[in-house]
């Protein structure tokens, strides 16, 4: 088995449930400025760019206004619609000081801080990278050569952890491994984690490969 010394965690759907949060964020402000809401689907179908960007297209003169809106609400409703994964806070507070640990999201950066914050984790990371630190947005590997430049890591030594193939092409690009979590994936019916080179169905899986492979 591999022995990885860097572990790379998306944050939606991988170790936070914020879908839901998320989805009411995006149509507390839709509603308000644009008079309609979005399906989950077509919410997703925004997803690549931050938040910022997605704002900033469809509220054009109320940006401003829109994106105050948002972040007020997303960080206002976190505990009452979002949280970590049961069994992931003892994932990640176990795995800290054990192995380099970092996160990389699409998430903007106001949005990402709010819920490592919110969640109780942030501290335990030794990088947090977000869609607002790098050039273009995911599925670029951006983020994870960040990770590999700033502790001296070889790709074969870090593990990409993600819900989406996003996360899988920006390993593969990035010339790591990758392993896919299916706990809350909403592209999981797809298959694409059928070409990821690990895929986990629970916290409970991935928690025990992971401690046999650090």
């Amino acid at each position: 088995m591999s022995k990885f010394k860097g572990l790379i965690f998306d944050v939606d759907g991988t170790l936070t449930s914020t879908n839901q949060l998320i989805f009411d964020s995006f149509n507390h402000i839709t509603e308000k400025y644009l008079n309609r809401t979005y399906t989950d689907k077509e919410i997703v179908a925004f997803f690549g760019p931050t938040e910022n960007v997605i704002i900033m297209d469809l509220m054009k003169d109320n940006y401003e206004e829109a994106r105050k809106d948002y972040f007020e609400f997303y960080r206002n409703n976190h505990k009452r619609l979002a949280d970590t994964y049961p069994g992931i806070y003892e994932l990640i507070n176990t795995l800290s000081g054990k192995t380099l640990l970092s996160v990389y999201t699409g998430k903007g950066r106001d949005s990402m801080v709010i819920t490592l914050q919110e969640t109780g984790i942030h501290d335990h990371f030794d990088m947090v990278v977000s869609g607002d630190d790098i050039e273009g947005h995911k599925p670029s590997p951006e983020g994870i050569n960040l990770f590999l430049d700033k502790f001296n890591l070889a790709p074969e030594e870090v593990l990409m952890i993600g819900d989406a193939p996003a996360d899988q092409i920006a390993a593969r690009d990035a010339g790591c491994k990758v392993a896919s979590v299916l706990w809350d994936s909403y592209a999981k019916d797809n298959g694409f984690w059928k070409e990821s080179d690990y895929a986990f169905h629970s916290v409970e899986e991935l928690s025990a490969f992971l401690l046999d492979s650090i």
